[in-house]
Order: structure tokens, then C-alpha cells, then sequence
């Protein structure tokens, strides 16, 4: 998070990144939010300190983070190899355990998470910003923009899942869309986004979820997660055969809303 130089917090490249976000996003973000969920490691009195995020945006469930450069390398001057922190490795070590955290427990929390660094806008080789302000600003929006449809369909469903309960979790199976407990319940979902091709891409989410169903158990079951455009090709599959296959079928609406589609 600080920057190579010497400088105020206000001056620093990470404040320019985030300023240019807010921008952007036409709202202003919580600098150094820290969540409840979002925890360091124990320390010798088993107190664990909530882990601050860059920026939070809370009416866009997104959280950003702007990693520079001793993010991804060592960097001695932070990393402070010969002192030991609370994780029993040094700062570097412990660094990276901690963005691992925010990389998994941030989306879990059906929030988005985008990652900037200096590489993605122009830097020199020292990952000091040259701050060309409008080229940087496009990047800006480049990457806070959503990559797809699908992107938009999967963090509405993750939002609501927790709304009813649910933890999303780490996917068993790292192609799976979605995965989230609720006590002994056990949902695995695939999610498609808007498409021109709505009936193939159906058969193919049906065909992605067949190949997960490797759990028996009835607690577990199937959900197949579909923008409005799309739910008439996807209850081509008659109700009656999904349910014999434990699939719920999802319907994502343009306003971002979930609803159940009886089966």
C-alpha cells in the first residue's frame, strides 16, 4: 500500500488510483474499510485484527485494491526479513498470506474485488506512476467495468445467497461458477450471462452441471443461474426432470434482482 517515496497518504500513488475510482464510480469510497469478516492471524492473546481493504464502495458492493510492487516481489525495505511477524513469517510472507485472504473471503462475501497494480497504468520500472491522467483514467474504467454479463449474473446471485443465509464458498471444483453452504445444505451453481446463443448456452450449463454432480447426498443440490433473456431456453428441460436431478433453476433479472423459478 505505501508508496516507495516518502509522502503523505494524500499524495501517494495508491490516493490518485483510488481518487480516479471514485470518479468513475460517482461515489466516493471507504478508504481503509475494515470488515468484520476479514481477519489477520491470532496473535499471542488470540485477538485478530480486521484487515483494512484499500476502498470500498459500498453502493457498488466493490472493493478495490491497488497492490504495488512489494505485492508482488520482494522488496527488503518492507519486507523486513530478519523480524518475525505474529504469522511466524516476515512482513513479505505475511503480505502475501494476506492478499491470498482478501483474494478468497472478499468474493465469498458477494463482493467484487478488482486488483489494480502499476504495471496496468504507466509506470516506470520502479512502479512510481507518471500520472498521465487521461490514459490512466481509461485504464481506470477499463478495469472497473464489468468483463461480462455472466460477471453481473454471478455477483447478483452471490449477493442474494447471502441474503438468505448462505456462505459462499471456494469452489470444490475450480471451474464451478459458484459454491455455497447453509448447515448441511450444499449448493454448486453455474451461472450464464446474456447471449445471442441462449438455447446452446443453455445445454452447455446443463452439461457443465451434470459433470459436478459427484455428491449423492440430497442436502447437495444444482442451480443453474440465468439472466430474464434466457429462462425460456433453459426450462426447455422439463421441471420434472430437474427436479429428479436436484437442479433449481435461477432467474437474474435486469435490475439485478434473484428469483426462484418453481420447479
Amino acid at each position: 500500500m505505501a508508496s516507495f517515496e516518502a509522502m503523505s497518504r494524500e499524495d501517494s500513488d495508491e490516493a490518485y488510483v483510488l481518487g480516479m475510482c471514485d470518479e468513475v464510480l460517482g461515489e466516493v469510497g471507504q478508504q481503509g474499510h475494515r470488515f468484520d469478516w476479514l481477519l489477520g492471524d491470532p496473535g499471542t492473546t488470540g485477538r485478530q485484527v480486521k484487515l483494512p481493504v484499500d476502498s470500498y464502495w459500498p453502493g457498488h458492493q466493490l472493493v478495490v485494491e491497488y497492490r504495488e510492487l512489494q505485492h508482488d516481489q520482494p522488496v527488503p525495505i518492507f519486507d523486513k526479513p530478519e523480524i518475525l511477524t505474529i504469522s511466524g513469517v516476515h512482513r513479505g510472507e505475511q503480505r502475501a498470506l494476506y492478499d491470498a485472504r482478501r483474494d478468497i473471503d472478499i468474493p465469498a462475501h458477494g463482493l467484487r474485488l478488482v486488483v489494480m497494480r502499476p504495471a496496468d497504468l504507466d509506470a516506470d520500472g520502479r512502479g512510481r506512476l507518471r500520472r498521465t491522467r487521461e490514459s490512466d483514467l481509461q485504464v481506470v474504467r477499463n478495469l472497473l467495468a464489468r468483463a461480462s454479463d455472466e460477471d453481473r449474473v454471478t455477483d447478483a446471485f452471490r449477493c442474494w445467497l447471502i441474503a438468505e443465509g448462505w456462505t459462499p464458498v471456494t469452489p470444490t471444483d475450480k471451474w464451478t461458477d459458484i459454491e455455497a453452504l447453509r448447515g448441511d445444505e450444499r449448493l454448486v451453481g453455474e451461472a450464464k450471462g446474456r447471449t445471442k446463443e441462449k438455447g446452446v448456452d443453455a445445454d452447455i450449463a446443463y452439461g457443465q452441471l451434470l459433470r459436478r454432480m459427484t455428491d449423492e447426498s440430497p442436502t447437495t443440490r444444482y442451480a443453474l443461474i440465468v439472466p430474464t433473456s434466457s429462462v425460456k431456453a433453459a426450462e426447455r428441460v422439463p421441471a420434472a426432470v430437474r427436479r429428479l436431478l436436484r437442479v433449481d433453476l435461477y432467474e437474474v433479472g435486469d435490475d439485478d434482482t434473484v428469483s426462484h423459478r418453481a420447479s
